[in-house]
Order: structure tokens, then sequence, then C-alpha cells
């Protein structure tokens, strides 16, 4: 499954994104909730910075 990630350097700090082709096996929506947990335990891991 490609995956593409990008960091978008915004006012208020950094957008992450995920953008990913669907595979067949899953429904998509199962498939963009894993992603955002996987988004969301990032945000917990680095958490929030000061510039």
């Amino acid at each position: 499954m490609p995956v593409a990630v990008h960091f978008d350097e915004e006012p208020e700090g950094t957008r992450v994104r995920v953008a990913f082709d669907p595979e067949s096996e899953n429904p998509v929506e199962m498939q963009q909730q894993g992603w955002q947990a996987i988004l969301d335990s990032f945000g917990r891991y680095v958490g929030p910075t000061s510039r």
C-alpha cells in the first residue's frame, strides 16, 4: 500500500497529513481510523513544542 506523509508548516504549528491508497481487504473508513490512530499516537509522543 503506497503511503505519503506530508509535514506542512502552518502558523499554529506543523500539520501532518497521510495520503494512502486503500487496500481492498478492509473498508476505507477502517483504514482511515487506523491511520488517524497512528497520527494521534505520534502527536502524543512528540507533544506540544514551543518555537
